[in-house]
């Protein structure tokens, strides 16, 4: 579906994107996690065609994206972290104005809006929207014309529970309907909920690829969190098994009848990311 092979962008001396690359499978959801700074804005920006690479290709369905933009722009759509609505005209009044600029039957948008729950709001003013409501609409108005693939920057970011999980089911729906999903995001819970696989991006480079349970597998750590009853009370040991030292004091602690619990120490994507990254995400 889509392939990137070695982009790179500078601005002046700064290396934003220093030659990454990475693939997305037809009905793939991928998450691109980095820190401030790492160059998902970049790519973003790159992948949607508003800037161009010194360097590497992006090819969408076997074509490059800058030599036939024109044809290919329709096969994707783009839900940035801010919204831009019209917002004194209502819900289905932005939809409609797409239909027309897509050429395509305004029945889609009360499709759409359906899909996004909106459809009992359709006649109010977008002014009058919640942020949920208005990332909404924005995803609404980008799968009017059923794109390949959607670009997705932060799309829970600052929402209530509810629009949150409405979103993720919408974007799990999506994918399950053969589109390709692209998102960053900050949340890592929604990374690992959310995602087929991710991309770490850290200084303009992809550092490793790979799905949730296969990162958290990597990086595990062979540690286990033992409660010991001894003679000053309850206390909780961390215990490496990879150890000798670790496995002996285990082997003792349950000689002498003081272990109460045994609990794997089961590492994190937050775990992974730190790893890879050494940066807390911002």
């Amino acid at each position: 579906m889509l392939n990137i092979q070695g982009l790179t962008v500078h601005f002046g001396p700064f290396v934003a994107l220093d030659r990454i690359s990475f693939h997305l499978q037809p009905g793939e959801i991928f998450g691109f996690l980095g820190p401030n700074g790492a160059g998902k804005t970049t790519t973003l920006k790159v992948l949607t065609g508003q800037i161009r690479p010194m360097e590497g290709t992006v090819l969408l369905g076997g074509r490059s994206l800058w030599e036939s933009f024109e044809d290919l722009k329709c096969r994707f759509g783009y839900v940035p972290d801010f919204d831009n609505h019209l917002e004194e005209l209502t819900a289905f009044q932005n939809l409609a104005l797409f239909c027309r600029l897509y050429r395509i039957p305004t029945d889609r948008a009360r499709e759409v809006l359906e899909t996004v729950e909106l459809i009992g709001e359709r006649d109010q003013k977008v002014k009058n929207f919640s942020k949920g409501m208005k990332k909404k609409l924005t995803i609404a108005r980008e799968i009017l014309h059923l794109p390949e693939l959607i670009y997705l920057d932060e799309p829970t970011a600052n929402l209530d529970v509810h629009s949150t999980a409405v979103i993720r089911a919408l974007l799990k729906g999506l994918a399950k309907g053969g589109a390709t999903v692209f998102c960053t995001t900050h949340n890592m819970d929604e990374a690992e909920e959310l995602c087929d696989r991710i991309a770490i991006l850290n200084q303009g480079r992809t550092v490793a690829i790979d799905t949730p349970e296969g990162f958290k597998a990597r990086f595990a750590e062979p540690v286990v969190r033992v409660m010991v009853e001894g003679p000053e009370g309850r206390e909780t040991l961390s215990i490496r098994l990879d150890e000798e030292d670790g496995r002996a004091l285990l082997a003792e602690r349950i000689r002498l009848g003081q272990v109460v619990s045994i609990h794997s120490d089961s590492t994190s994507l937050k775990d992974v990311f730190l790893r890879l990254t050494g940066r807390e995400f911002h």
